[in-house]
């Protein structure tokens, strides 16, 4: 007997999103499908304004709530359907099963209370522990990040750290209640490199060692290929590619794709200019017809105007992307694994 997969953490079908402005909508998420199974580490990537943050706020379902309308798709975690869940399922959720990292850790830090006692907290409203055994498994958390003097960082205000230690903290916390899920929002854009990929590792071993699912977000295809198994490439509320990590790093189809690997610093000539890709990302309010990158394709032809599905590559049946002119062309640079990185 075959044994079967197992259902998705998390399971997005065709997902559209508009939120309403004066005169309109914008168009926030256009047919927006991906999945993160149980033990993955998944990436989402693509410019602002691609629809990467609003996928994960939608999963959490932390937009405002009149502000948003689901046109159409499915959101599945962990077996509830998100969009038509009452408040108090998701609150059933969020924290116990699924947990967030977000960016900027100040702002998602307790300016005014002590790094122990809001660990704690988190801990015991999640676990039924008592206040001693949280502050023992907050410990352990901390030493898991590889924060040294752990019962003194309890003890510390959160503008007493550094924003890597800070970081390592709300990675320690989303840790704490061992949820299924971790959303990650671009957790390390604000660090720099050397505490980035300290950061980095931390989170994936710590993902690998619990078994914990995990979508990152993240602008940077660098963070992608040291982090992610798989991944999905955005472009204006569009998934335009999507597929195994190595595979989309080291061969990608899409324009798109090519062309933020040619923008990543990795792949630039010292004491010359990025290659960049040419104009903007169009206004979600008023979307061209067609491909989305329509306009600012090289490639692009009269049957741009229609708009791609999303397909699995004929060659290449774990690749799929949203194109009617696939490029498949090597890697300017195969970025490396966080393995090889010191």
């Amino acid at each position: 007997m075959t044994e079967q997969p197992t259902a998705p953490v998390l399971e997005i079908d065709k997902l559209q999103l508009v939120f309403p402005v004066y005169g309109g909508e914008v168009k926030a998420l256009n047919q927006v499908s991906l999945a993160v199974h149980a033990g993955e580490i998944v990436g989402v990537v693509g410019e602002s304004g691609s629809g990467k943050s609003v996928t994960a706020m939608m999963a959490m379902r932390l937009l405002p709530p009149d502000g948003f309308t689901v046109t159409g798709g499915t959101l599945r975690m962990l077996g509830t359907d998100v969009v038509h869940a009452s408040e108090e399922e998701m609150r059933t959720l969020r924290g116990a099963r699924v947990a967030m990292i977000f960016q900027e850790p100040m702002n998602a830090l307790n300016p005014t209370r002590k790094i122990g006692r809001q660990m704690c907290e988190v801990i015991c409203l999640h676990q039924k522990v008592s206040r001693a055994q949280a502050w023992k498994k907050a410990i352990g958390l901390l030493d898991d990040m590889q924060i040294a003097d752990a019962e003194q960082v309890m003890s510390r205000y959160p503008f007493e750290l550094s924003g890597g230690m800070r970081q390592r903290v709300l990675i320690a916390m989303a840790f704490s209640c061992e949820p299924e899920l971790i959303i990650a929002d671009e957790p390390t854009t604000a660090l720099d490199v050397t505490v980035q990929r300290q950061v980095l590792r931390l989170l994936q071993r710590k993902a690998r060692a619990s078994g914990t699912a995990v979508l990152f977000i993240t602008h940077d295809m660098a963070v992608v290929s040291q982090l992610c198994d798989r991944v999905y490439v955005m472009y204006a509320g569009h998934v335009i590619e999507s597929g195994n990590t190595a595979e989309v790093i080291d061969s990608p189809s899409h324009p798109y794709s090519i062309g933020l690997l040619q923008a990543a610093p990795e792949n630039g000539t010292p004491r010359s200019l990025l290659k960049a890709i040419p104009g903007t990302v169009p206004n979600l309010a008023k979307l061209p017809q067609g491909c989305a990158f329509r306009g600012r394709c090289q490639h692009a032809d009269d049957r741009c105007f229609v708009t791609p599905e999303l397909a699995a590559q004929k060659a290449f049946p774990q690749q799929s992307v949203a194109c009617w002119h696939p490029q498949r062309i090597a890697s300017p640079s195969p970025l490396p694994p966080i393995e090889e990185l010191s």
